[in-house]
């Protein structure tokens, strides 16, 4: 069975975004599926949120990152040679999960790459070699369609869409979905949404309730109906490097495990 690839994609930072990516990477390892996480986003918050910082530094010094696949700055090995993704990925950061740590050079790749051709599918190339090892990959994504996010989009299967409850995050998920559709077709790509995420509930935000209502009524079963709270454990774990599963807030673990349950059951995976 080829891979499900699952990119967690919004316009807007703040969303949870990252907390859903580690953590439905976490969820599928502790379900026996051999899970690869990628991280897009140059805030590399995924990456310090799976080995911390120190061991980031220690591993894409030596080993390089994602930049190296997507083609930032052209980086090589010692030797001059280009890095694979065998080289970039570091192994078991949770049970049955690896990942690709992300590099502050992506903010400028958009530059780097200006004028280069097939630059969108630089990270399905990259993965050839590997991708028949995962049953799932997730791909944390920058909030923006810039190449990173773009490369996420034409090596995935399926995305998702965390919302929090904030006014602009929630109009623009609209936005979101019509310009990944007309991304795909550019491509000639299928790519299926499994759903939107209400996420960070209960952190400040106007007309709540209001949005809430319009996303559901607007999007329907694409809301799925468990929401993920802003909760201290949620934070607490990432400073940790450990997933919520780890954590003794079964509120949290309850909350993450249905909403990761309903979106691996749409994509197929269980």
């Amino acid at each position: 069975m080829a891979a499900v690839i699952i990119s967690c994609i919004n316009l807007k930072g703040g969303v949870g975004k990252t907390a859903l990516a580690v953590n439905l990477a976490a969820y599928c390892g502790l379900q026996d599926k051999k899970t690869l996480l990628i991280d897009l986003d140059p805030q590399t918050n995924a990456s310090f949120s799976s080995i911390g910082v120190q061991a980031w530094q220690d591993h894409v010094g030596k080993n390089g990152s994602v930049a190296d696949l997507l083609g930032a700055r052209k980086h090589t090995s010692a030797d001059g040679a280009a890095r694979n993704a065998n080289e970039t990925i570091i192994h078991d950061v949770f049970e049955n999960v690896d990942l690709i740590p992300s590099h502050i050079d992506l903010f400028t790749v958009d530059l780097d790459l200006a004028g280069a051709t097939s630059r969108e599918t630089r990270l399905r190339r990259a993965l050839k070699d590997v991708i028949e090892e995962y049953d799932v990959i997730i791909c944390d994504c920058p909030p923006n369609l810039t190449i990173p996010t773009q490369n996420a989009l034409a090596v995935s299967t399926h995305y998702v869409v965390p919302v929090s409850l904030d006014f602009l995050s929630a109009i623009g998920v609209g936005l979101l979905l019509k310009r990944v559709q007309e991304f795909c077709t550019d491509l000639e790509h299928s790519l299926e949404n499994i759903g939107v995420v209400i996420s960070r509930v209960g952190r400040p935000a106007l007309h709540r309730d209001e949005t809430e209502a319009t996303l559901r009524k607007q999007f329907g079963k694409a809301v799925i109906k468990t929401k993920i709270t802003e909760r201290v454990a949620v934070s607490k774990c990432a400073q940790q490097q450990i997933s919520i599963f780890e954590s003794k807030d079964e509120t949290s673990i309850a909350e993450f495990s249905l909403v990761c349950k309903t979106l691996l059951k749409t994509a197929g995976v269980m």
